[in-house]
């Protein structure tokens, strides 16, 4: 099953904590994150990367589609 945050205009660490839960909440899948700066694109990269998932970004005008995969 996919999820989708859509974490658009929301300030760190609001989309960072969405992603975390969610993250925690599934054995395995793919959870869409998007996000609209670089910055908040960063944290949570290195929030997947920190709990041994498996990132791709996708720019699409000015927002970032994070396709996080949980093994």
């Amino acid at each position: 099953m996919d999820y989708q945050i859509d974490a658009r205009g929301l300030a760190c660490p609001l989309p960072v904590m969405r992603t975390s839960k969610v993250l925690g909440e599934i054995d395995k899948g793919r959870v869409v994150v998007v996000v609209d700066n670089a910055a908040t694109r960063d944290n949570v990269n290195r929030l997947a990367e920190s709990m041994g998932c498996t990132v791709s970004i996708e720019k699409r005008d000015d927002d970032y589609y994070l396709t996080i995969t949980k093994h």
